[in-house]
């Protein structure tokens, strides 16, 4: 079942009740018991078959016409048929939609097979573990995740707490990826986040939850406990990597979980691809290196997928729509990668900025970067199918193409690095290996338009084996050959009337008239008696026929064996084939960077480990680009430790949401290397970014519009610290007046007095405002309006001070409210106003430490005791005048 565990087949009991079945039967049978969790596609000559349920399902969910086939004694048996040619796309369907589909091939040749043709299952295809282009995105890695939570130990003797935490092992096998990281447990969500898994790998008494990864369409699978065994593992990975021990990948005694969770993936995989998998060196991830994001960060600031795209979202109007100008598929991959995963150290970000603003300073070295780029393909999963030994010959052709373009690429680097580099140019010219022997083996090798599949078309370019060039010659020169014989054999017998022919029944022969048969030598063999003459045969015309008959088929015969050779030699070189690629990708990120800061007038932001925030002329990136250029209204935003809460009042549509989201991304922007939108922009680096920005009812978790607020508002306060960055919006709305206020202030209080950490808080509840008065860095900001009349304008700017108004009606006309509906919220508005400011009373002021919500008049019973002179009561007038004012306060 899509996005949950598969349901094991109904078939298994089956094949249990029918004892007789035909041999064919039979061994599906046998074969299905190993994969009853997914769909077999069983190769019968030139179509695959499906039995059972199977057969229902496929027929269900792709169309295809139920049949039956006879199974001897016992029952037909329901049966669903499609062609090989076809079966890519009947795969991509039943993948997409959750299914793991089994290809079960023939393997021995149906000619020589005695009885059953031997059959078995080459590969398993799941939504996390693909390889064909049509269930793969360029943009975004495939990862199939696998995770092992356990609990340690941290402090002394003494005083000892257990800390929960997750191992991640997460490999891309369309590219050979493989990452390693342990997380708390307060992480993972932002850890799985960032690496989006189409698959999770999770052991039976797996108690965390996963439910939003499977609701987002993440297959999971339960695999058993002991294969998460770290011992086990341990030896899996030094078998996997040719290692004595985890050291030499990096690994630590930290990393134990990861190491668990690796094993079970390595061995999974193993299972969905007998013939192998081609993966790299583990990368260890530190925690410390990157922020986590949350989802709510991650979908509040439309990082890489639109609230407005619907379900699965979409990546137009996001962050990465904007950012995104790379050439190729591995760079658009590694900018996806970097913008989630923003960097923590601020030495890191200073190296990419470098690598940003080399390439911002020279445009002729980023156009001759970008044309370089342009035409190189995905390095990174074209070598990986090379090593694979899956690649087509038109695919590994393309790899060669595209190094053969990477020299063009290190010039374009060179002349924007200059004499001194910088960290992140160096190490990639230091590095640099463009792999030149495997492009020139392949280009050598392959004809410049190589086909699809060998045989179709010439594969291997001529001059390449000379075995392969005379079978050409004798099957596309025919004509000359037999012309060559023919005036071979004439000067030969000296008969000037002989002539070579052919037909089906005799193939070639030489036909001699009667008059010349006395000239026939001996080793001529006579085949035919003809009305004029005779017909015979040579040994050497016997055997020229036999190459030019068998030619077609020997030469792709031949061709197949040299296309496999340089195939297995371009794959041998597969971790020079990705170190480049991922220079390349790194290139390409960097130059698309340069190139979005330079068409749309960014800057480069100073990095400090300072407290302090300061935005001069900050724009929303991806707003500013969907409106007329010139009209997007800059704001200046500034945060230091004396004033780090800023209260942003004002009413809708005034923008108070978009200013929040512009400092989330400008800050976000700095950490990713990336340079923002800004005249000007100083970010202290910050450990975590908090949006809490809208809300909407999860009905598919049964939580509502307030619970998930609160439920976010408390996952802030709990992990936030003094070097976060926190943006809140309408805090308490989905509640009562009174409630929604209450929490709104407390939360703000905790923020100002505990977390001391940077906040901006959007709120339509005026009553905040007060908060300036009794906390000392607190700031009021509002978004500014003109009032023109009965209407108002919309100015977008920032400026001191909060805001006295909603303006809810004016909004409510703007947005097309009914002329007599806003004629009768006026009246309604004008007898609440009145009646306001009518009341008699009003709730007294709170103790300083409570909420003060609104301004009030004092109690009757403290005003007369504000008038009394105590010392001119006697003790019985004091108690009588006690007793009174008790009375009052009790019916008060």
């Amino acid at each position: 079942m899509a996005g949950g565990h598969f349901p094991l087949h109904a078939a298994q009991s089956t094949f249990s009740t029918v004892m007789s079945a035909t041999p064919l039967i039979q061994q599906y049978r046998d074969v299905k018991s190993r994969h009853q969790n997914a769909i077999l596609f069983f190769r019968m000559g030139e179509f695959y078959e499906m039995f059972y349920d199977d057969a229902e399902t496929a027929s269900r969910v792709l169309g295809l016409t139920l049949t039956s086939r006879n199974n001897g004694a016992a029952a037909d048996v329901p049966l669903a048929g499609i062609p090989v040619k076809a079966a890519p796309e009947y795969v991509r369907r039943l993948v997409q939609q959750g299914f793991r589909v089994a290809i079960c091939e023939q393997v021995e040749d149906p000619k020589s097979a005695k009885g059953i043709v031997r059959r078995e299952v080459v590969e398993t295809i799941t939504p996390g573990a693909a390889l064909s282009d049509d269930l793969l995105e360029g943009g975004r890695a495939n990862y199939v995740v696998a995770l092992a939570a356990g609990t340690v130990e941290i402090g002394s003797r003494q005083s000892t707490i257990e800390r929960r935490l997750v191992g991640i092992a997460a490999a891309d096998i369309s590219t050979g990826e493989l990452r390693l990281a342990v997380v708390p447990e307060s992480e993972l969500e932002p850890a799985l986040s960032r690496l989006a898994p189409r698959e999770l790998l999770i052991p039976p008494d797996f108690r965390l939850s996963i439910a939003d990864f499977r609701l987002q369409g993440a297959l999971s699978t339960e695999r058993e406990a002991w294969e998460f065994d770290p011992r086990m593992a341990r030896d899996e990975l030094t078998r996997q990597f040719g290692v004595h021990s985890l050291d030499g990948l990096g690994i630590g005694a930290d990393d134990v979980l990861a190491v668990g969770a690796a094993g079970a993936l390595l061995r999974y995989l193993k299972e969905l691809q007998p013939a192998g998998v081609s993966i790299a060196r583990p990368v260890v991830e530190r925690s410390a290196g990157v922020i986590p994001l949350d989802e709510m960060t991650r979908r509040n600031l439309e990082l890489v997928e639109s609230l407005r795209g619907g379900a699965e979202g979409g990546s137009e109007g996001t962050l990465i729509d904007v950012l995104d100008r790379t050439a190729t598929p591995m760079g658009a991959r590694l900018l996806r990668q970097w913008v989630l995963a923003p960097l923590a150290i601020r030495a890191a970000i200073d190296a990419r900025l470098d690598a940003v603003e080399r390439f911002t300073r020279a445009p002729i070295a980023r156009e001759q970067l970008r044309s370089a780029l342009d035409g190189v393909r995905d390095l990174e999963r074209l070598a990986t199918k090379a090593a694979l030994g899956r690649s087509t010959p038109r695919e590994l052709r393309a790899l060669g193409t595209s190094l053969g373009r990477l020299p063009a690429v290190r010039s374009a680097l060179e002349a924007a690095a200059g004499p001194k580099a910088g960290a992140l140019l160096g190490d990639l010219l230091g590095s640099w290996d463009e792999c030149a022997d495997v492009a020139g083996d392949i280009k050598r090798t392959l004809v410049p338009d190589a086909p699809v599949a060998v045989g179709e078309e010439p594969t291997i370019a001529p001059g390449v084996d000379t075995e392969l060039d005379e079978l050409r010659v004798l099957r596309d020169g025919g004509r000359e050959s037999i012309a060559r014989i023919q005036a071979d054999e004439r000067q030969r017998t000296g008969i000037q009337s002989l002539k070579v022919g052919f037909n089906r029944v005799f193939g070639y022969y030489i036909e001699v008239t009667k008059s010349n048969l006395h000239l026939v030598p001996p080793d001529f063999q006579r085949r035919q008696t003809i009305t004029n003459g005779e017909r015979f045969v040579t040994p050497a015309l016997k055997s020229y026929e036999e190459k030019v008959l068998t030619a077609s088929e020997r030469i792709e015969t031949r061709e197949r064996e040299l296309f496999d050779a340089v195939r297995v030699r371009a794959g041998a070189q597969i971790a020079r084939l990705h170190a480049m690629a991922r220079a390349t990708a790194t290139a390409d990120v960097v130059s698309a960077l340069a190139d979005v800061a330079a068409r749309e007038g960014y800057v480069r932001p100073r990095l400090t480990d300072e407290f302090a925030l300061r935005i001069t002329g900050g724009r929303h990136p991806v707003v500013e680009r969907m409106m007329p250029r010139d009209k997007f209204v800059p704001n200046d935003v500034t945060l230091t430790a004396d004033a780090r809460v800023i209260i942003l009042t004002g009413p809708n549509m005034a923008g108070k949401s978009t200013i929040l989201r512009q400092v989330g991304l400008i800050v976000l922007m700095a950490h990713v290397g990336s340079f923002v939108p800004a005249t000007d922009a100083e970010i202290g680096t910050v450990d975590r970014i908090f949006t809490r920005v809208g809300a909407s009812d999860n009905l598919a978790r049964g939580q509502s519009t307030f619970m998930v607020e609160m439920a976010e508002t408390s996952a802030i306060l709990q992990t936030a610290s003094a070097r976060s960055l926190v943006l809140l919006d309408e805090i308490g709305r989905g509640t009562s007046t009174y409630d929604g206020v209450s929490i709104a202030w407390a939360v703000t209080e905790h923020l100002h007095n505990v977390t001391a950490c940077k906040t901006i808080f959007a709120t339509h509840y005026h009553e905040l405002t007060q908060l300036a008065d009794d906390l000392a860095a607190v700031r009021n900001f509002n978004v500014a309006v003109r009032e023109v009349g009965d209407r108002i304008l919309f100015v977008y700017r920032l400026e001191p001070g909060g805001a006295d108004r909603s303006y809810g009606i004016e909004v409510g006309r703007l947005a097309g409210l009914p002329a007599e509906v806003l004629s009768r919220a006026r009246q309604v508005l004008q007898r609440l106003e009145s009646e306001q400011l009518s009341r008699a009373g009003s709730p007294p002021p709170p103790p300083r430490d409570q909420l003060g919500l609104f301004a009030a008049t004092r109690h009757p019973a403290l005003e007369r005791l504000s008038k009394l002179d105590v010392n001119s009561l006697t003790p019985i007038q004091a108690l009588a005048l006690l007793e009174e004012l008790g009375r009052d306060a009790k019916v008060d």
